[in-house]
């Protein structure tokens, strides 16, 4: 665990996973059957078909899955039609968002904790999921050109250590007195490693308690 800054402990971090976790599907998917005809799904899924069958067998990671889906859904259409479309499917999810880690993320913020989305999913929908809840956002991030989508990443796909990464190189995690971590597979198991109280969905732990402000809890450190 890293170690903690004396100057500014005034804050705790909490990061959520998105797909599986705040959002009990997979938005990722849901994303590409919102936006595009089934005709070029179909199109389009059967150039990749083989992949698509190692993926289901448990044979091809879902790290390597995603960009190569998004590449073949997404190159070459056009930045205007889909972000349109991504700020409708950004309303759709927010209202079937798990209620218990939804509330769980709501105490966060009347705790005054910094609150942080970190997901393997794509920026053009996690971006408005993200400025409707007040929260940052840290996530895998899609190349647009000249108004179309490229159907390539400018980042990493934002799995497994990658989660781990991104997270370090943003936050300073010696600054807060306790970092939160909610997930619900292998690919958080390295972001929950950071936390000083993780959660994975699925298993019989139960929620972190939290109870008080930010201010009741730091009143209750000070010396009578």
């Amino acid at each position: 665990m890293h170690a903690k800054s004396e100057t500014h402990q005034t804050l705790n971090l909490a990061l959520f996973d998105f797909d599986g976790t705040l959002y009990p599907r997979d938005s990722f998917t849901g994303f590409i059957f919102f936006v595009l005809s089934k005709r070029h799904i179909v199109k389009k899924g059967l150039k990749i078909l083989p992949w698509i069958q190692a993926y289901y067998l448990r044979l091809y990671p879902a790290h390597a899955m995603r960009p190569r889906l998004f590449e073949t859904m997404f190159k070459d259409i056009p930045i205007d039609f889909v972000e349109k479309l991504a700020q409708e499917y950004a309303q759709k999810l927010i209202k079937n968002l798990d209620p218990d880690l939804l509330q769980q993320l709501q105490q966060h913020q009347q705790r005054g904790d910094h609150i942080v989305l970190v997901s393997a999913s794509i920026d053009l929908y996690l971006d408005s999921i993200c400025k409707l809840l007040n929260i940052d956002l840290i996530c895998t991030q899609t190349e647009i050109k000249n108004g179309v989508l490229t159907g390539r990443y400018r980042s990493e796909d934002c799995s497994c250590e990658q989660k781990k990464l991104r997270i370090l190189q943003k936050y300073n995690l010696a600054n807060y007195q306790s970092i939160y971590a909610y997930g619900n597979s292998e690919e958080d198991l390295e972001m929950l490693s950071l936390a000083d109280h993780a959660y994975m969905v699925g298993t019989k732990q139960a929620l972190p308690s939290l109870k008080g402000t930010q201010l009741e809890l730091a009143d209750m450190k000070k010396p009578a």
